[in-house]
């Protein structure tokens, strides 16, 4: 059988988010999948970022993870998505990355392959949902196969209950949405070694 190959990207303003896709690369490697951990560039004016002491650290903290490319796109089987809310959409930061993927779109390149998703806001009902549903809608475009995590595991109850995809509350990454991270990413492992075996 071929090892699923999964992109885990995401973007951190403070952290959550780089937990959240560190916890998934972990379970995805532990699923049986080659994992590339990738987070989406930066766009925020640098003035702006260094202006917040926890926002520039956590960017300082990241400096050692490659920027998310198309290439990360086209090689992977599946893809983790990890972005905060912005405004009830996902951060400009991710938007400004995906959009850079209409080439690959175009030549069918993003198509048959898997896509799930997590979120975090500031509070529970600040747009989490809202925001996996965007990241899903521009899946269903490029022809890519949803796999929320649905309820398939007590682990979603106990992290707050969102079938679309695990959404914490910022800066509350605790056990209970970790282990939750860990059922989606092992789930989407799972689908895609079904799809690439």
């Amino acid at each position: 059988m071929a090892t699923p190959k999964i992109s885990v990207i995401f973007y951190s303003t403070y952290g959550t988010n780089h937990q959240v896709a560190e916890a998934a690369a972990e379970a995805a490697r532990a699923a049986g999948a080659e994992v590339r951990l990738r987070r989406a560039a930066e766009t925020a004016p640098r003035d702006v970022v260094e202006g917040q002491d926890a926002w520039k650290a956590q960017l300082d903290s990241m400096a050692d993870i490659p920027e998310a490319s198309p290439d990360d796109m086209d090689w992977a089987d599946g893809y983790f998505i990890a972005a905060p809310t912005r405004y009830g959409v996902p951060a400009s930061q991710m938007r400004a990355f995906i959009d850079t993927l209409g080439p690959l779109w175009m030549e069918g390149k993003l198509a048959n392959k898997t896509f799930t998703a997590t979120t975090s806001a500031q509070n529970p009902h600040g747009g989490q949902e809202t925001t996996l549903l965007s990241l899903y809608t521009t899946a269903m475009h490029w022809g890519a196969i949803v796999v929320p995590p649905g309820y398939t595991d007590q682990s979603i109850f106990a992290a707050g209950g969102n079938p679309y995809g695990t959404s914490v509350k910022a800066g509350e990454f605790d056990d209970h949405a970790r282990a939750a991270v860990q059922h989606q990413a092992t789930r989407l492992v799972e689908m895609t070694a079904k799809l690439v075996g």
